[in-house]
């Protein structure tokens, strides 16, 4: 991605310098836009010919251009002819800019008609050589005329960069902004970028790059846009992640239920929500999937209802069975006596009754499932008390002939096993997954962003 983003600095630079179109007018305009100074006027492409051109004008002209050459190094060794206006060049020149360069000044001057460009480029391996080492030798003088200067603007750019570090990393001082983790960090970064910002400044004010200014600019804004588009999850997520860390959804180790995962949170990162199931498997889900997502929070509201099926025969009297159910619910432990406890009639079966027993459960005390557990095993123990069973499910066989397998005998009754009284089951609130998300949230590298102090949306 640095790669990137340096590539298109390097190239705009070379577009603000002229490098890929110069000398025409749509880069006339781009540097007139980027540094707000006027643009140079562009040749008449349709100079009027003049009919009074003498040979003195046609001197005047080649002595002017001449001079100019002279004044050239890489035109030096230009030669110019000129009559009735039409100005001839010829020799030899190290590369084709210098020729387009010397058509472009001859352009330029007044009184020439036309252009007779006839240089050639000199493609000697050796001058070329020559020519490179001499432009690399001004070069290493530039540079080395120019270190301490650099060295300087260097100096200053990294003072501030560290500046900047350090004060982002004093998060004590942001809290007095927010109390969000989340908020705190992104203000600490915020302040790094601007110290960044001003010691570029600086170090181009140093330089004598001001002019680079509205490039840099214009290159943040191209790539920031190229960067937009390449990583819009990334930054939906990031988003995401401010808007939970600033209105939580949900506490630690709530049971929950979201995108059909469910779990008790452990934890919200600046990049996913941390769930541990029921199973103890760790659950991770990005922060944009969470944050538009249907959450299905268990444990908000203390007071939960379960349910459960029992059969019985259609020849039982169901108002009894339904008091005994709702009696026996009513000394289970756990249980809530408000919302009261219920036994409905759910569906009419072939030969039996479908009974939905349902109860509530206070989970900020007792374990929802524990509690759900012990429930059936009283309700069982109640109706089998009560000579109530389940129905014994009847099939219709019709056989087209005798079958020649002989009747197999009844199977022998189990002898009776002494059961000796179990204790009940521990119904307080307490399960492995809680147990593992206290593990989970000891303090690390990132904050849980999961805050008592946050508003909560529910």
């Amino acid at each position: 991605m640095r790669l990137i983003i340096k590539t298109w600095i390097v190239s705009l630079m070379l577009f603000s310098s002229g490098s890929f179109f110069p000398y025409t007018s749509v880069y006339a305009d781009a540097t007139s836009i980027l540094t707000g100074k006027p643009a140079e006027a562009a040749p008449d492409p349709n100079p009027v010919i003049d009919t009074n051109t003498t040979r003195a004008d046609d001197q005047k002209i080649t002595n002017r251009l001449q001079q100019i050459f002279n004044s050239i190094d890489t035109l030096k060794t230009v030669k110019v002819a000129t009559n009735n206006g039409v100005v001839t060049l010829s020799g030899e020149v190290e590369s084709q800019a210098a020729a387009d360069k010397a058509e472009q000044f001859a352009r330029q001057t007044t009184g020439v008609v036309e252009v007779n460009n006839q240089l050639t480029v000199n493609r000697s391996l050796e001058k070329r050589l020559n020519s490179t080492w001499a432009k690399l030798k001004a070069l290493g003088n530039t540079i080395v005329a120019n270190l301490p200067i650099f060295i300087l603007a260097v100096t200053v750019f990294l003072l501030f960069w560290w500046m900047g570090k350090k004060l982002s990393q004093k998060r004590s001082l942001y809290k007095h902004i927010s109390n969000n983790y989340f908020i705190a960090s992104l203000v600490g970064q915020i302040v790094q970028l601007l110290f960044m910002f001003a010691g570029l400044m600086l170090a181009l004010n140093i330089l004598d790059a001001t002019n680079l200014i509205a490039t840099i600019l214009s290159a943040a804004g191209i790539v920031g846009l190229a960067i937009s588009f390449a990583v819009r999850d990334t930054v939906e997520n990031y988003i995401a992640s401010i808007l939970l860390s600033l209105r939580n959804p949900f506490e630690v180790n709530d049971l929950v239920k979201i995108e059909n995962q469910e779990g008790r949170v452990a934890k919200l990162t600046s990049r996913a929500t941390m769930l541990i199931s029921l199973d103890g498997n760790n659950i991770r889900i990005p922060n944009s999937t969470v944050y538009k997502a249907i959450i299905t929070n268990y444990t908000r509201n203390p007071q939960r209802r379960f349910q459960f099926v029992v059969n019985i025969d259609r020849g039982q009297d169901i108002l009894k069975v339904q008091a005994l159910v709702v009696k026996t619910l009513k000394t289970v432990t756990g249980i809530l006596a408000m919302p009261q406890p219920a036994a409905l009639i759910q569906e009419l079966g072939d030969g039996s009754v479908q009974l939905q027993i349902l109860g509530w459960v206070d989970q900020a005390h007792n374990n929802f499932q524990q509690v759900r557990s012990e429930a059936i095993r009283a309700v069982k123990q109640a109706l089998e008390q009560a000579g109530i069973v389940n129905p014994i499910p009847v099939y219709h066989v019709s056989l087209s002939q005798a079958s020649s397998q002989q009747p197999q005998s009844p199977a022998k009754p189990n002898p009776d096993i002494p059961v000796e009284d179990h204790e009940i089951q521990n119904i307080h609130r307490s399960d492995a997954a809680e147990q593992m998300v206290k593990q989970e949230t000891h303090p690390s590298d990132e904050e849980n962003l999961l805050n008592a102090k946050t508003p909560k949306e529910m």
